[in-house]
């Protein structure tokens, strides 16, 4: 780990890592963008890191035992009741951008979109930027009302953090937006659209991490290798009434992607506009600009 060292300019949004963990790293990082090595990145912003941990025999015991929790120390308390206990609380707005923000399209502007921002990635916006729109980026505490009166196209729920459930306020402003709008989600986006039209939200056992993960076009029939960093999906015993599956994990069959034609809006559990990472499904921000543009959304 570090063996390409740390490049600013590549940064898709502040660093939110609690502790780092690895069986080895690299100090002597050789790339010729490289401006710094990891530990200095680490120690600049406050982050223990820890080495030499047989990190195969953790990946062995949590596919067992599912994900739990866990903390770097530098020796074992005695009493570990306080990390069995422990869960992330208040995680979106501590990610959210504080005010609003405007972002100008490439040439001719086209549409105006509001990016409800729960930590999205920069390249949400560059991808709709590269499509003509202006995009507003806006605190995950705006309120519905307030993007109807803003003149705004579009609406897209950004990827996020956390348990889906404790954002109960975003939920209620994204059920006042259903059908006057389009809407896009992507990752914590999707989950909070699934729950504001109605549906149920699930724990997976081990979440699906990394950018090779296999997902199916239901209407088409083809797999897209995606990039994915989530713990919850939505469930797909209680899924919205007015949504349906447009894609679906091909390793454990779990929604990977909800369409609501009536309503104007659709979203994806994976990252369309993976940076770094397989940019298979950036259609979908296609889709998204269509729907815009009052055309008929092929999902």
């Amino acid at each position: 780990i570090g063996n390409y060292g740390v490049i600013e300019e590549d940064f898709e949004g502040s660093t939110q890592a609690a502790g780092y963990v690895v069986r080895s790293f690299c100090d002597t990082p050789s790339n010729f963008r490289s401006q710094y090595d990891i530990d200095t990145f680490l120690k600049r912003r406050g982050i223990p890191g820890v080495y030499g941990v047989d990190t195969r025999e953790i990946t062995r015991l949590l596919r067992m035992e599912g994900v739990m929790n866990a903390c770097i120390c530098d020796e074992v308390p005695g009493d570990l009741t306080f990390l069995k206990s422990y869960r992330i609380e208040g995680a979106v707005p501590k990610v959210s951008c504080a005010s609003g923000e405007a972002f100008p399209p490439e040439g001719e502007k086209k549409y105006k979109v509001a990016l409800i921002d729960y930590g999205a990635k920069h390249n949400i916006i560059r991808e709709l930027n590269k499509r003509g729109c202006e995009v507003w980026e806006l605190p995950y505490d705006t309120q519905a009302q307030d993007i109807l009166n803003g003149g705004y196209d579009g609406v897209m729920l950004s990827n996020g953090p956390g348990d889906p459930r404790d954002n109960e306020k975003a939920i209620g402003e994204i059920r006042h937006l259903l059908g006057r709008l389009p809407i896009f989600g992507i990752c914590l986006g999707h989950q909070l659209l699934a729950l504001a039209a109605g549906g149920e939200i699930v724990k997976l056992k081990f979440g699906h991490r990394g950018a090779n993960q296999p997902v199916r076009f239901v209407n088409l029939g083809r797999t897209y290798i995606t990039s994915q960093n989530h713990g919850y999906a939505a469930d797909m015993e209680h899924l919205p009434k007015d949504g349906k599956v447009i894609f679906e994990n091909a390793n454990d069959h779990t929604c990977e992607g909800l369409s609501y034609p009536s309503l104007r809006a659709f979203s994806a559990q994976f990252h369309p506009e993976a940076c770094a990472g397989p940019q298979d499904t950036s259609f979908l921000f296609d889709q998204f600009v269509n729907m815009m543009g009052g055309k008929e959304v092929c999902l």
